[in-house]
């Protein structure tokens, strides 16, 4: 029998104003930084929204997917099939076509995968992610390994997308819907079920759960989500590849979600920042001698995330809600000793005194 605790989030009042803070300065961000800087900001947050997708698997549900990219990449390449070469194409019915191609493709693949357990569903995950990756890289219809190119940012009517600061917005909106959405999910009598299959399967079946349409409807429900994320990563980028969709991409995802913290989906997001701005340091490193530091960024980025993993098992998130209830917890002591110090010394008024 199982003793995990189902972890559902359940963030301190500090970390919520910390968090807070935090969108707060993305607001603002585009206004103090370069574009080059903002850009790079407006790819973290797409990377945001695809590590909460996967969380959703991962740390809600306990279904460790290796082949998420797979409906990452799927959404772009719709993107780019439904954007003729020379216009742009509408943003408000191609992105909820490409997130159901995703989640459709989900559905089927889930059908599958949510079968089977432990090992055997992170290999048939990764089996069928595979399968296509191999589609799109071998088929010259469909780009081939070359990828294809998107010439025109969306069309939104409202707001033009070619213009970096509206998409910069359009993309924190939509990370925050998504932030939102999920959270409201988590405490939802769903999100509460998928918490309680993660924790013991056989008692939810027992108590009358249908475990495997729930972890249907939660693959179906992750797969739409990285749909989105990789809708918006086409879009950005105006180039699609076969990489999308590679074993790589869901590996960085995976890794997104253990640094921020599984089972938290502000944790996600800060897990992707992380994983990003690391990954940018890394392979900005000078030469040292003959040795070119940033040509062997996979060995830093190794070392950083064995340590977080080593002294923050719970992920960066959770290693700052330990700091901050440990400085909560000293400040409280430290108050309720100095009463107790004065109450002494006025007890004993010439201790001390010569």
């Amino acid at each position: 029998m199982s003793t995990s605790s189902p972890r559902l989030e359940q963030l301190p009042r500090s970390l919520q104003v910390l968090l807070a803070l935090g969108l707060v300065a993305l607001a603002l961000f585009p206004f103090v930084a370069t574009e080059f800087y903002a850009q790079m900001v407006a790819r973290m947050m797409i990377l945001g929204i695809f590590a909460m997708s996967l969380d959703l698997l991962q740390g809600v549900t306990g279904l460790v997917s290796l082949g998420h990219a797979a409906y990452f990449g799927l959404a772009g390449y719709a993107l780019a099939f439904l954007t003729p070469e020379g216009q742009a194409v509408s943003l408000w019915w191609t992105l909820p076509v490409a997130v159901a191609a995703s989640a459709l493709a989900a559905l089927v693949i889930g059908f599958f995968v949510v079968r089977t357990h432990g090992i055997y569903f992170i290999m048939v995950t990764m089996a069928f992610a595979q399968m296509v990756f191999y589609v799109f890289f071998d088929n010259r219809v469909l780009g081939g390994s070359d990828g294809i190119y998107i010439n025109f940012k969306p069309n939104a009517w409202a707001f033009d997308l070619e213009n970096k600061r509206a998409f910069y917005y359009f993309t924190l909106a939509m990370l925050v819907l998504v932030y939102l959405f999920l959270r409201r999910l988590l405490f939802s009598p769903f999100g509460r079920a998928l918490a309680g299959i993660r924790v013991n399967e056989h008692r939810m079946r027992a108590m009358g759960f249908g475990t495997f349409g729930y972890k249907l409807a939660a693959f179906t429900l992750a797969g739409g989500l990285a749909g989105l994320a990789g809708y918006l990563w086409g879009a950005q980028t105006g180039f699609v590849n076969p990489e999308l969709m590679g074993f790589h991409m869901s590996a960085h995802a995976i890794m997104m979600v253990i640094l921020g913290g599984m089972g938290n989906f502000a944790g996600a997001i800060v897990g992707a920042f992380a994983f990003e701005y690391v990954l940018h340091l890394v392979k900005d490193l000078p030469q040292v001698g003959s040795f070119n530091a940033g040509k062997h960024w996979q060995l830093w980025m190794g070392l950083f995330i064995v340590l977080v993993v080593t002294f923050a098992p719970r992920g960066l998130l959770g290693l700052l809600t330990a700091l901050l209830t440990w400085r909560r917890v000293r400040s409280s002591a430290a108050h309720q000793a100095a009463p107790e110090n004065g109450a002494q010394q006025a007890a004993h008024p010439t201790k001390g005194q010569t």
